[in-house]
């Protein structure tokens, strides 16, 4: 496993997001209101849509192509639907604000 610094806090708005490659993976940031940073693969496993595209709702993301919502925490897909995302452990420094993600 490598940690990896990706950016900053302030790099990413509140509820909104950033995306950065790993290999051949594009991985997607999100801040959540609360200012959690939280790390998926940037790709729903229904039909690829671009997850860093979508509306962040609580700690969910809403696929923008057909509405999949996916939580952020577990990589889940939210019934009727089914599937998951892979999600990478992400630390953020309290007082540089830098952001570490493991892959």
């Amino acid at each position: 496993m490598t940690r990896t610094l990706v950016g900053t806090i302030s790099d990413i708005d509140r509820k909104g997001s950033r995306t950065f490659m790993v290999n051949d993976t594009q991985i997607a940031l999100f801040r959540l209101s609360n200012d959690d940073i939280l790390a998926v693969e940037n790709k729903c496993p229904h039909k690829g849509g671009a997850l860093s595209e979508g509306m962040v709702c609580g700690s969910k993301i809403h696929c923008p192509l057909h509405d999949w919502r996916i939580d952020l925490h577990s990589g889940a897909v939210q019934e009727p639907d089914h599937g998951c995302v892979p999600t990478y452990v992400v630390d953020v420094d309290p007082d540089s604000g830098s952001i570490y993600v493991t892959i």
